[in-house]
C-alpha cells in the first residue's frame, strides 16, 4: 500500500474481531517499523507497554470508560514517555557517529534538557505522537486498523501497567481487524483556515 493511501484510508476503529490473533512476525514488523520513527537528538523517549494479559486488558477497560477495542483489539499499547531518557546514558544515542560529533551532541543533550521539566514532558508527548501515527500508518498499509485513545483514567492506567517514577503515560493505541468500519469523517477545516503563510495577522 502506497504511503498516501494509508494516510487516507486510516480511520480511529472502534470495534475489532477479538478472536484475532496478530502473528509474532506481524508484531517484530510493526515494532521495527516503530524504533525508525525520529526523536529530538535521537533519545528514543517512547516506551512501549504492549499489555497480553487478558485480566490486564479487563482491569484497563474499567477506567477506559468500558471501551470495547481495550480487551478487542489483537494488539493494546500503553505507549508512555521516559522524561529523563535524556541522562541516561546519552552516549548511547551517538554510538554510531564519529567521536568528534560525539563529543558535541552528547553534551548538547544535557544543556538542553537539564532543569528543564516542561521540555522535557513536552518532548516525550511529541516522540510519543510521532510513533502514534508510525504504529497506524504501518497497521493500516498490513491491512489493519487502529484507534489512538486517550478517554481513560491516566493515573490508574499508570498503577495498573507500574509506571515508573520518571515516566509518563501518553495515550493508548489499538490495533486489530476491524468488524465495523468507521464512522463518517465528522468534518475537516477548509486548508485556508488553518495553512497560516508565514506569520498570523
Amino acid at each position: 500500500m502506497e504511503v498516501h493511501t494509508a494516510i487516507e484510508e486510516r480511520r480511529s476503529v472502534k470495534h475489532f474481531n477479538p478472536d484475532h490473533v496478530m502473528t509474532e512476525e506481524e508484531i517484530q514488523h510493526i515494532m521495527s517499523l516503530a524504533l525508525l520513527s525520529p526523536t529530538s537528538f535521537n533519545i528514543q523517549n517512547w516506551r512501549f507497554v504492549l499489555v497480553h494479559d487478558p485480566e490486564l486488558r479487563r482491569e484497563l477497560r474499567k477506567v477506559a470508560w468500558n471501551q470495547s477495542q481495550v480487551t478487542d483489539a489483537s494488539l493494546l499499547f500503553v505507549l508512555c514517555g521516559d522524561l529523563k531518557s535524556w541522562e541516561k546514558e546519552p552516549g548511547r544515542y551517538w554510538r554510531n557517529v564519529p567521536q568528534e560529533a560525539q563529543d558535541v551532541i552528547v553534551p548538547a543533550i544535557d544543556a538542553y534538557y537539564r532543569g528543564r521539566e516542561e521540555v522535557q514532558r513536552d518532548e516525550v508527548m511529541r516522540s510519543c505522537g510521532i510513533v502514534a501515527q508510525t504504529l497506524m500508518l504501518t497497521a493500516k498499509s498490513m491491512g489493519y486498523d487502529a484507534c489512538p485513545m486517550v478517554g481513560f483514567d491516566f493515573e490508574a492506567v499508570g498503577r495498573l501497567v507500574n509506571l515508573p517514577e520518571d515516566h509518563v503515560v501518553a495515550m493508548m493505541l489499538a490495533i486489530g481487524k476491524a468488524v465495523k468500519p468507521a464512522n463518517p469523517r465528522g468534518g475537516q477545516l477548509p486548508l485556508e483556515e488553518v495553512l497560516i503563510t508565514d506569520r498570523f495577522a
